[in-house]
């Protein structure tokens, strides 16, 4: 991934210069990180609409619950800080 996209993911995604798929994705991780009680079967159906399979939204989901849960573990711990 070029250096550009990635700063532009990083200073806000919805303006990065990515595909609509990715886009949807990434709102998708974006609700599931603020709030997964408002994840919605409408998510899910959008994402069907984008091309991606059930097996991929199960991935999708997964990799975004485990990142939220160690990051908040190590915030927790006080991993990284000095």
């Amino acid at each position: 991934m070029d250096e550009e996209l990635v700063r532009a993911l990083q200073e806000d995604y919805t303006t990065a210069p990515v595909s609509e798929q990715d886009r949807l994705m990434l709102d998708y991780v974006a609700q599931l990180t603020r709030d997964a009680t408002r994840v919605t079967p409408e998510h899910h159906a959008r994402l069907r609409d984008a091309g991606f399979d059930d097996r991929a939204i199960l991935q999708m989901t997964l990799i975004a619950s485990w990142f939220n849960y160690i990051n908040r573990v190590a915030d927790a711990l006080g991993v990284g800080r000095e």
